[in-house]
């Protein structure tokens, strides 16, 4: 493959909704191109769960077409695309307008120069209108059909550029063609002050001045141009390359200082080893290049750059800032590094991925594979950030996370095919705590007799609520217990919280205050004294009215307006709490929520089901709070069986 300059170079991230022919389009487009003879052209949906690179050479152009999956359980991999990307072709089905996926290209979109493509326009069930609409209810006055389609009696017939002569077309195309040329005009006007100035006064813009205006236009955002075909059928195909080629300006970049790039993906190849994804931000690379990653501060040999189509890796002499080059086995990268020639410097972007939606506890199925799972889910964490891996101290429990239930399930699926590791997929247990409401006053002794030295220890302590974790501290006279053992009494003490005494689990929230107590000259001992302790603990729990206490998780809900009275009497059902609500100025509102974590843990299912799939969250602790007696009677007869 040729080297090109930064000016010469595109990447371009393709996102929509499952099944609305991202994949078909880059196929097409390889074919237009030559990379490919004969298109691999389906009207099945096609399903993508990761992110390819398809770098296709046209007219002294490289396109680098970075394929995003379409469910938004894979969303960290267009999140990933995207930070590489120039701009974003979104996909759009004509058939089926307002689809999840297209929604959340749409959000993942927000500031970045984009075009629609509206896909499927000759299928006899399109709704040409309907997305026009759709799109201008989102975009306001931004959107303009740059290439629209004309129909006759229902039936698609040919595309229309907008700059072509509309004079001919029938009266509702001709309509609507002159609408978008105005307004595509005044929008390109709005782009320049010496271009809106020849604007009011009537003048035409040269070809040279409307090409800048649409560039400058789309790259603020103030211009969203919309191409209408079909992937199945080579329409529109090459309307989309020329629009690229034309319209879509890279961001600045500088070929002549050191080195500088960042990895945005990386996965495990179960042949190849570690392969990087590496967008180039500044200077140019070769094979045999030392680089050091600000990361880890550690020098990485670079042996060879490549580039990569259909799994194929095609080796680069060199390559430029604005590019995206492959680099392999270089075991010490991780997705969102910065690398460099240089040994310091500050990251060019950072990628910001979701957070966890649902987790679940994972176990090998060969008890014996416990360290081969470890292993094997830290590699594939590695490869992707929206995942999540840790174990569970108090509930002794391994615990992934992920975005959906599709996307837990497809890296159970990865971990066998490619690790040969079965894995059992189980239900969260909650890490309850246990504390007292009350107070109490006891005493604990503990004495033994069994020839020679005996056992002695004695202790009277009051037992009460603390706001700390635990308070201990003596109030001791008279040499009742001798100093040299009140450690004793405390380590029995913070041993004995680790089980409460209603269901075994740890004691929290308590203060005890050591005052009074007994020693024997010969047999008293530490020992003596923490068993004492302990004792004394028991007792002063259970005449203390024990009580169970449950985390309570503080949740961000994002949802459309028209699901909150779902959500909302759902989070009651949940024994949650509505803190309040605002707007995100984009059409959706944001709930702030409390609710017992041993009612969110399925809640992404639920949420989606509610919603549509239109509603994510984020999530984390806030606290502890009492387990109403209903439920705490369940939790605590379940513990003791």
């Amino acid at each position: 493959m040729k080297v090109y300059k930064s000016e010469k170079i595109r990447n371009i991230s393709v996102l929509g909704h499952s099944g609305c022919g991202k994949t078909n389009l880059l196929e097409t487009i390889a074919h237009a191109a030559n990379v490919n003879k004969i298109p691999k052209l389906s009207n099945n949906v096609q399903m993508t769960y990761s992110m390819g690179l398809m770098p296709v050479e046209y007219e002294g152009f490289k396109f680098n077409f970075l394929d995003t999956p379409g469910y938004t359980d894979f969303s960290g991999d267009m999140v990933s695309a995207l930070s590489a990307s120039d701009a974003a072709i979104i996909v759009i089905d004509a058939t089926d307008p307002v689809q999840v996926g297209t929604e959340k290209a749409l959000e993942l979109t927000e500031g970045i120069p984009k075009i629609m493509f509206i896909n499927k326009i000759d299928n006899e069930k399109a709704r040409y209108k309907d997305v026009i609409e759709m799109l201008n209810n989102k975009f306001e006055n931004k959107i303009v059909p740059m290439i629209s389609p004309e129909f006759k009696d229902g039936k698609f017939v040919k595309l229309h550029n907008v700059f072509e002569n509309y004079e001919g077309l029938d009266e509702e195309f001709r309509i609507q063609a002159k609408q978008a040329y105005d307004a595509l005009m005044e929008l390109i006007a709005e782009t320049d002050d010496n271009y809106l100035e020849k604007f009011f006064e009537g003048e035409e813009l040269t070809e040279d001045e409307i090409r800048n205006g649409i560039t400058i236009g789309i790259k603020r955002g103030d211009i969203i141009p919309v191409i209408s075909g079909s992937t199945i059928n080579n329409i529109g195909t090459a309307e989309i390359l020329a629009s690229l080629e034309n319209y879509i300006d890279p961001s600045y970049t500088d070929i002549d200082s050191p080195f500088k790039g960042t990895v945005f993906k990386t996965f495990i190849d179960p042949f190849i080893g570690k392969i990087s994804y590496i967008k180039i931000t500044q200077g140019s690379i070769s094979k045999d290049t030392e680089l050091f990653n600000f990361r880890t501060s550690n020098k990485e040999k670079i042996s060879n750059i490549y580039t990569i189509r259909g799994g194929e890796l095609i080796e680069l002499e060199k390559a430029y800032a604005g590019d995206i080059i492959v680099v392999t086995k270089v075991t010490g990268l991780a997705t969102g590094d910065t690398i460099s020639t240089q040994r310091d410097g500050e990251a060019d972007f950072e990628i910001v991925f979701p957070k966890p939606q649902i987790y679940y506890a994972v176990s090998p199925k060969n008890k014996n594979d416990e360290d081969k799972m470890a292993n094997v889910i830290s590699r594939l964490v590695g490869e992707d950030p929206t995942l999540d891996y840790f174990r569970n101290i108090e509930t002794n429990q391994a615990l992934i996370g992920g975005q959906g239930e599709l996307h837990i399930k497809t890296l159970i699926n990865k971990m066998k095919d490619k690790f040969g590791l079965d894995v059992d997929l189980n239900d969260l247990k909650v890490a309850y705590r246990e504390t007292i409401k009350g107070s109490s006053d006891v005493e604990g002794k503990h004495k033994k007799q069994s020839g020679g030295h005996g056992q002695y220890g004695h202790v009277k302590i009051r037992f009460s609520r603390s706001d700390d974790e635990f308070d201990f501290s003596e109030e001791l006279f008279g040499g009742s217990v001798p100093k040299s053992y009140v450690p004793a009494v405390e380590k029995g003490l913070k041993d004995s919280m680790l089980k409460g005494v209603l269901a075994g689990y740890p004691v929290t929230n308590i203060k005890a205050v050591l005052y009074d107590g007994s020693y024997h000259d010969v047999d008293s001992s530490e020992m003596a004294f923490k068993m004492a302790a302990s004792i004394a603990f028991k007792k002063g729990m259970e005449e203390a009215k024990p009580v169970l206490l449950e985390p309570v998780m503080k949740l961000t809900i994002t949802i459309p307006e028209e699901y909150m009275g779902d959500v909302m009497g759902d989070m009651n059902k949940r024994r949650g709490k509505i803190l309040g609500m605002e707007s995100n100025g984009k059409g959706k509102q944001i709930l702030e929520a409390l609710a017992p974590q041993g009612e969110t843990f399925k809640y992404a299912i639920d949420l989606r089901s509610m919603t549509q799939g239109r509603g994510y969250f984020e999530m984390e602790f806030d606290s502890y709070a009492e387990v109403p007696a209903s439920a705490s009677e369940k939790i605590i007869a379940e513990a003791n069986k």
